[in-house]
């Protein structure tokens, strides 16, 4: 059975740390995020994997090679001029899928759901997809997915995001909505519903249509760990929750001085921090240098240099400045 890793997207809302590289390309406490996905993967059998890719490609590419320091092999797929959508991926993909059940995972997540067991779900249910879904607790802002007995029913709005308050008191109710994670489970029958050679969407363009159709959508539940790095806040927040009781992650050929303060940050490579500087929740990315006494907490720096030869700043990005020799995001 083979898998296919979604890794086409731009990133914008992780600018600047997306400026060059995708955002499946980025660095996890030491380790590209795409990469764990290929490890993920491949502790449950799936060897063959193919990786869709648009913005960036040589990035995706150059953090995974042909997949055989993560266990797997990759091919890989290129959507150009325009990215495809999740069901036009598939479809340039058609190839390398159509002639067996197979695995479609999101490439920027961290989790620990059991692959095994969904696919149980999905044989026991003879159905033409299964999604793994997870109860949204939190709330966040993701579409609920209606469930009955189950099988998929229908897509409502996203979940209405809630206090902190709120939060705690939700966690012990029954009733919290479902909530997709990005991996699904899927018979080759789904690519009567998707067009040729255009851009579409998952949902509307086969789930859809699908139920409509009467076909049987499963729903897989769990309550495994699961993690969507889609936000610079995110990513530092899953980051430090990772780091299992440290709070300081350090990339390779970083100087820290003796005397910086350094406390609940995530260095990348090259981190150059002198003396007397302090960093708190702060991500630094390749290259940067702290310098003397500067202070920085709640940010993400990148090179300002990189800033200022980016050709086009996305209209997502969250806004930053440049002081010194660095580019300075708030995580607010």
């Amino acid at each position: 059975m083979k898998a296919m890793i979604l890794a086409a997207g731009f990133g914008t809302r992780l600018f600047p740390l997306t400026i060059d590289r995708t955002k499946p390309a980025i660095p996890f406490l030491g380790k590209p995020l795409v990469g764990y996905v290929a490890e993920y993967v491949s502790k449950y059998g799936f060897q063959d994997i193919v990786v869709n890719l648009h913005h960036q490609p040589e990035s995706v590419i150059s953090a995974l090679g042909d997949g055989s320091r993560f266990g797997v092999h990759i091919d890989y797929t290129l959507e150009q001029p325009k990215i495809l959508g999740t069901a036009g991926a598939l479809d340039n993909a058609r190839e390398f899928l159509e002639d067996d059940t197979f695995l479609i995972i999101n490439g920027k997540i961290i989790t620990d759901i059991n692959i095994s067991a969904a696919l149980e779900t999905h044989r026991r249910s003879g159905a033409i997809a299964t999604m793994v879904l997870k109860p949204n607790v939190k709330r966040e802002r993701f579409t609920v997915v209606d469930v009955d007995d189950g099988f998929i029913t229908g897509f409502g709005d996203y979940a209405q995001s809630l206090t902190e308050e709120e939060i705690r008191d939700a966690e012990h109710e029954p009733s919290a909505p479902m909530m997709f994670t990005g991996i699904h489970i899927l018979e080759p029958k789904v690519f009567e519903y998707i067009p040729r050679a255009v851009y579409s969407d998952i949902v509307p363009t086969f789930y859809l249509p699908a139920l409509n159709a009467g076909e049987r959508i499963a729903a897989h539940i769990t309550e495994g760990e699961w993690f969507e790095l889609s936000t610079i806040p995110r990513y530092l927040d899953i980051s430090l929750r990772m780091l299992n009781g440290q709070n300081i992650f350090t990339g390779s050929g970083c100087d820290l001085s003796d005397s910086a303060h350094i406390r609940d940050a995530v260095l990348w490579d090259n981190v150059r921090v002198a003396e007397n500087a302090s960093l708190y929740r702060t991500i630094v990315a390749d290259g940067v240098t702290i310098a003397e006494g500067e202070h920085y907490e709640n940010a993400a720096i990148v090179r300002a240099e990189m800033v200022r030869n980016c050709d086009d700043i996305p209209e997502k990005a969250p806004k930053g400045y440049i002081q010194g020799d660095n580019y300075i995001v708030p995580l607010i």
